[in-house]
C-alpha cells in the first residue's frame, strides 16, 4: 500500500512468452489519456476497434485491438482500457515502457485485483478466488474457486457474522435494560443460540478445511523398509513408470516426488530410501533424506510386507515417525499371501492390505487418502478457502466459546459481548470488512502482475 491508489497503473495482463494474442493493461484516472495517444481516440465501452499502437514519440509499434471499460462498471472500479495486439515479448515490452513515458507507472504483482478490493468491486475472498483460479491445478479446485469468486464463501461468512451482531445486541440490550427487569441472559436463550452459533462455525470450519486442502493439496510420504514395494506403490498411483523397481534392496537412494491428483486433490507423492542401517555413504545419505522428507510429510503411508506382517524393526521405525503426522500402515503383497484386500483399524492405527503390482485394494488406498483429506464426500457447494481463512475461523469460534463458558459462569456478562465482539472482527478478517495494510500487502503481492 506504499503506492499511490491514484496513480495510473499498466501492466502486461498476458503470461511471459510468445503467444498469438498479448494484452497491455491500463486502469486509473490517465488510462483514456494514455490509450489515446497510444492508440488513437478510444472506442466506445465495451467495443472493441481495430488500432495502429504507438509509442509516445507517434512510432508505429503494432496493430491490434483497443478496448475501453469506464468506471465504476469495471474490473478495478476505474477506467481501464486494454489494448490487445501481437504476443511478441519485444513488442509488448515497448508497448509497456510506452505508456510508463506517458505517466503510468508498472503495476505491482495483484494491485488491479487490490484496486477492485479497494473499490469494492470484490471483497477479500473473492479477490483472493482470482489468483486461486489462475493457480487451479485440477478441474474440481478451478470449479472451487469459482464458487469463492461468486460470493459463496462471502456469503456464508457474512452470515455468520449477522448471527453475531444479532447475538451482540441481544446481550448488550438486556445488559442495557436489566435495572427494568428485562433479563434475557438467565433463561438460557442466549446460551442456546450461542450453541447453535458454534455448530454453524464449526461447519463452515470444516468447509473452509476442504476447500483449503483442495487448493493446497495434500503431500504423502511412503516409507518403509526395503522392499516393501514403495516405489511399485508409487507407480500404481502415477499410473507410470516414475519410479525403478528392481527385486534388489536399497534400489531407491534418493528422494522422488510425483505430482498427480486424486478425485480433484492435489497430490505430491514422496518415494523414500528404504529405512535401515547402512555402511554405504550413498545409501546412508538417501536415508537421511527419506527422514527429511518425513519430517515435511502430511501423510505417511509406511508399508510392510504382508507375508512379514509387522515385525519389531518396522514397530521401531513407526516409532521414529514425527509426531502429530497421520500414518496408514498399508500391508503389501497381498497377491503373494494370498489375501483379499482390506481395511482395519488396530491399535488405533489405520492399516490396509493391498498388492501395489496388480493393483488390487488400490481403490481402498484412494479412498482412504480422501478420506484423511477431508474430501471423501464433497458436495457440490464446495468453495476454495486459505490457511488464513481457516485460522481466522478458529479465533473466531475460540472467542464464541469463551463467550459461552463467560455466560454458564453467570459472572460479568459484560465479558461475553466482548468476546463476540472479538469473533465478529476475526469473521471481518476473513472479506476484508475489518483489515489493515500489512495484511493486504502480504496478499496481494503473491498474485501475478496484470491481474
Amino acid at each position: 500500500m506504499d503506492a499511490s491508489v491514484n496513480d495510473t497503473i499498466v501492466a502486461v495482463a498476458t503470461a511471459p512468452g510468445r503467444g498469438a494474442v498479448g494484452i497491455l493493461r491500463l486502469s486509473g484516472p490517465k488510462a483514456v489519456a494514455i490509450a489515446e495517444r497510444m492508440a488513437g481516440a478510444v472506442p466506445g465501452p465495451r467495443q472493441a476497434a481495430l488500432r495502429v499502437l504507438r509509442n509516445a514519440a507517434g512510432e508505429s509499434l503494432d496493430e491490434g485491438l483497443c478496448l475501453f471499460f469506464p468506471a465504476p462498471h469495471s474490473y478495478t472500479g476505474e477506467d481501464v482500457v486494454e489494448l490487445q495486439g501481437h504476443g511478441s515479448p519485444v513488442v509488448l515490452d515497448r508497448l509497456l515502457r510506452s505508456a510508463c513515458a506517458l505517466g503510468a507507472r508498472v503495476a505491482r504483482p495483484g494491485e488491479f485485483s487490490e484496486r477492485a478490493f479497494l473499490n469494492h468491486r470484490l471483497d477479500l475472498t473473492q479477490a483472493e478466488a482470482v489468483a486461486d483460479l489462475i493457480a487451479a491445478s485440477t478441474e474440481q479446485a478451478a470449479r472451487a474457486a469459482r464458487r469463492s469468486l461468486q460470493g459463496e464463501f462471502s456469503r456464508r461468512v457474512t452470515a455468520r457474522v449477522e448471527e453475531l451482531i444479532a447475538l451482540r445486541t441481544f446481550i448488550e440490550g438486556a445488559l442495557d435494560f436489566s435495572d427494568e427487569d428485562v433479563d434475557g441472559l438467565s433463561d438460557g436463550a442466549a446460551r442456546s443460540r450461542l450453541d447453535a452459533l458454534q455448530q454453524s462455525l464449526n461447519e463452515l470450519i470444516r468447509e473452509a478445511h476442504q476447500g483449503r486442502r483442495l487448493r493446497e493439496g495434500l503431500t504423502v510420504a511412503l516409507a518403509g523398509q526395503p522392499n516393501v514395494g514403495k516405489s511399485t506403490l508409487l507407480n500404481a498411483l502415477a499410473g507410470t513408470e516414475a519410479a525403478i523397481v528392481t527385486d534388489i534392496p536399497g534400489t531407491t537412494r534418493d528422494v522422488l516426488r510425483e505430482n498427480l491428483q486424486l478425485d480433484g486433490l492435489p497430490l505430491t507423492v514422496v518415494d523414500t530410501a528404504g529405512l535401515r542401517h547402512s555402511t554405504d555413504p550413498v545409501e546412508k545419505e538417501g536415508i537421511r533424506r527419506a527422514w527429511a522428507a518425513l519430517d515435511h510429510a502430511e501423510l505417511v503411508l509406511f508399508l510392510v510386507d504382508d507375508r512379514e506382517g509387522i515385525t519389531d524393526a518396522d514397530e521401531a521405525l513407526l516409532k521414529r515417525l514425527p509426531t502429530g503426522v497421520e500414518t496408514v500402515i498399508v500391508r503389501n503383497k497381498c497377491d503373494l499371501s494370498h489375501k483379499p484386500p482390506a481395511r482395519a483399524e488396530d491399535d488405533r492405527r489405520i492399516v490396509l492390505r493391498l498388492a501395489a503390482k496388480s493393483g488390487a485394494g488400490l481403490d481402498l488406498l484412494k479412498s482412504e487418502i480422501l478420506r484423511l483429506a477431508g474430501l471423501a464426500d464433497v458436495g457440490e457447494g464446495l468453495f476454495s478457502a486459505r490457511t488464513r481463512h481457516v485460522e481466522a475461523l478458529q479465533r473466531a469460534l475460540t472467542y464464541v466459546r469463551d463467550a459461552d463458558v463467560r455466560l454458564r459462569e453467570g459472572a460479568m456478562p459484560e465479558l461475553a459481548a466482548e468476546e463476540l465482539r472479538l469473533a465478529q472482527q476475526a469473521l471481518s478478517e476473513i472479506t476484508g470488512a475489518f483489515t489493515n495494510d500489512d495484511l493486504l500487502g502480504r496478499i496481494f503481492s503473491t498474485f501475478c502482475i496484470g491481474k
